[in-house]
């Protein structure tokens, strides 16, 4: 199956030029998904083709006006569902998120500029809203970008090896182990004795154990996510000598 992504957006230039890169270009040759941008500016009305305009109640900037935007989706008869806005306010976009997405048969992606949508385009036409982050950019396209990338290196056959995406920051909850190549010196750094050791069962503890140290140290809200430290947790921990007293989830 091919994963249809449409994205309505004011500069399909800015998503169509990196879709062909890296992983998600390949993927696409690969046929795993395809792209298809939607341009608000073709369906004004004005020769100016105008998209937006000053809001109502007063204050600063410009809001995206609501007909272009209902205009494209009524025009786009197979527009892939769901269609979801990139909003500050909608809910995290997370790796579980990205799952849910690349489980489904495709999904659309409506990028703002300026203050924002004009509210009634997304009561009558959006399906959801997903925020990339607490903080602003000045459009929805580099969000979109995060989105597609982040949905498509799930899909099976996006990546060279599939079990890559398994090993990844946030497969598991946790953030990923740290990665070592040739030499095995780098200015006096010297790579861990354990990954030369040849034990990959000690390896994959050794692994397990620096990712949770790693997320204990700068994630600590993931742990509590997964409910703390089980036993077998803090049992890995321990033989590396990476369990600290007082690190709140023993």
């Amino acid at each position: 199956m091919t994963l249809a992504v449409d994205v309505l957006t004011l500069f399909p230039e800015a998503i169509t030029g990196y879709a062909t890169t890296s992983v998600i270009g390949r993927a696409a040759e690969r046929g795993r998904w395809r792209l298809r941008t939607l341009d608000l500016r073709d369906q004004t009305d004005d020769v100016h083709r105008t998209v937006d305009d000053t809001p109502y109640g007063g204050g600063a900037g410009m809001v995206l006006r609501a007909e272009p935007i209902l205009r494209t989706v009524e025009a786009t008869t197979d527009l892939a569902r769901p269609l979801i806005a990139l909003t500050p306010s909608g809910r995290p976009f997370t790796n579980a998120v990205a799952h849910e997405l690349a489980a489904t048969s495709g999904f659309s992606l409506l990028c703002g500029r300026y203050e924002g949508f004009d509210q009634r385009a997304l009561d009558l036409v959006v399906d959801d809203e997903l925020s990339v982050g607490d903080f602003i950019l000045a459009g929805g396209e580099l969000a979109a970008l995060s989105v597609i990338e982040a949905v498509v290196r799930l899909l099976p056959g996006a990546l060279g090896n599939d079990d890559s995406s398994l090993e990844e920051s946030f497969a598991d909850g946790l953030l990923e182990y740290p990665h070592y190549t040739k030499p095995a010196d780098v200015r006096g750094l010297v790579v861990p004795e354990v990954l030369r050791s040849g034990d990959h069962a000690r390896i994959a503890r050794w692994r397990r154990a620096q990712a949770l140290s790693r997320t204990l140290a700068r994630r600590p809200d993931l742990i509590r996510a997964r409910g703390g430290l089980s036993d077998a947790d803090r049992a890995v921990l321990a033989e590396f000598g990476l369990l600290e007293e007082g690190d709140g989830f023993r």
